[in-house]
């Protein structure tokens, strides 16, 4: 057992300074002259590199990405031992990052995740069969006490991590990679893959479990062969994020884009979107970041149309500069505009608009001249405003970001409404 260090608040904030004595009338606003930028890539946003990659301290990034088995944490039959996790937590919180974790039964090269205890028991069947010419471990899905052991596990990760700010997102799924597909191997629905049936107990059993931290799916989950998540009205209302382990390859608009409008194409609207960049083919890779991307298409137009809150590229650093890699993670997810800020002495008030590509998926709050606004930035969409008053006849108001879910040293930026 292990147990969860406490983590402060955190703001960003910057002292403002008015433009004219606040001596005026009851309704005379002034404003407030604000100085402030976005100099960083927001956190829960950006480009991510794997958790080992050798510039993850140095990389302008917010996010880091590592993969788990379920072997690694179930030890017994409800007896876990999550300090692998808590390792890697401790790393990544202690470079003032956050982690996307993701959790597999089936890996490429490897023996099956599925733990011990479990594969002993009579009646177990996994196999082992070539992937990608690769010796690979297959579960055997149509255990049910296999099904038990993983759903009682995320109900263990969900009461120990739920409100962890060192998570920012969980991936979850089957098959390879858990990207939803055996596309080299034995695929077979209720055996090496799981059934549609027991599918759709997962995604609502997960949805029961993670009331805050946001939970995501492979976008492959739209094939309706293997998966409900497409076709299940009652699943498709879950608001789970996606994301997209071929993003913006060649034929993306063919064969991506149709699995994105069928699991909804409004879903980044109330759950994070993001992904990893292709590997089809190697300039996929070397050319993910150039001006014209890849396939004539810039990394920028692309997260913009699918509303991209990040998007893993372990490779970057070697095709790329830092501040290249800098600059497309700022691209991504929200941008905060403070629009308005006045007082009268008596009052402040004011607007900010998110002027990024995303939404926030976590509660952040306004703080006016020390006191927390009550309406949160959580689900403000792009283009749209959220108007704050309080009374305070602070001389010098100052305008800051708090956010709870926050790590030591990550702060919220925000950026003057330009002159």
């Amino acid at each position: 057992m292990c147990t969860i260090p406490q983590f402060r608040i955190l703001a960003f904030s910057v002292v403002l300074i008015l433009s004219a004595p606040l001596n005026a009338q009851d309704g005379d606003f002034l404003s407030v002259l604000t100085k402030s930028s976005l100099t960083e890539v927001q956190p829960m946003t950006g480009i991510v590199l794997w958790s080992t990659n050798e510039h993850v301290e140095s990389a302008p990034i917010q996010l880091e990405f590592a993969y788990f088995g379920y072997d690694q944490f179930i030890i017994g039959e409800s007896q876990y031992d999550f300090s692998p996790l808590e390792k890697l937590l401790a790393e990544v919180s202690a470079r003032k990052h956050q982690a996307i974790v993701r959790f597999f039964d089936t890996y490429v090269g490897k023996s099956s995740a599925v733990p011990k205890h479990i594969q002993t028991l009579p009646g177990y069947e996994g196999v082992f069969a070539l992937s990608e010419g690769k010796r690979t471990g297959f579960p055997d899905w149509s255990n049910e006490e296999l099904k038990q052991c993983i759903l009682e596990f995320f109900t263990e990760l969900s009461k120990r991590y739920d409100h962890d700010p060192r998570i920012a997102f969980l991936q979850v799924g089957f098959g390879l990679w858990s990207e939803y597909h055996i596309y080299d191997g034995p695929m077979q629905l209720g055996k090496t893959f799981p059934s549609k049936q027991f599918q759709s107990r997962f995604l609502k059993h997960l949805q029961s479990q993670f009331q805050e931290t946001p939970w995501m799916i492979s976008v492959d989950a739209a094939d309706e062969d293997r998966s409900p998540a497409a076709t299940e009205s009652e699943i498709r209302l879950l608001p789970f994020g996606l994301f997209d382990d071929s993003f913006n390859h060649k034929n993306h608009a063919k064969e991506n884009l149709p699995n994105w409008m069928a699991l909804g194409s409004q879903r980044w609207q109330y759950a994070p979107i993001g992904g990893e960049f292709s590997f089809f083919q190697k300039i996929d890779q070397s050319k993910a970041l150039a001006t014209t991307g890849p396939h004539g298409v810039s990394f920028e137009e692309q997260a913009k149309r699918f509303h991209v809150s990040f998007m893993i590229g372990d490779d970057q650093p070697r095709f790329q500069k830092m501040n290249r890699i800098k600059q497309a993670g700022m691209s991504t997810g929200y941008r905060f505009q403070l629009k308005r800020f006045e007082s009268n002495g008596k009052v402040v008030r004011g607007s900010i608009e998110n002027v990024g590509i995303a939404p926030i998926y976590y509660d952040a709050y306004p703080v006016v001249a020390g006191k927390t606004i009550a309406e949160s930035l959580k689900g403000l969409m792009p283009g749209r405003k959220l108007d704050f008053q309080i009374l305070s006849d602070d001389p010098r108001p100052s305008f800051s970001i708090t956010c709870r879910r926050l790590v030591k040293g990550q702060q919220i930026q925000w950026e003057s409404f330009p002159e």
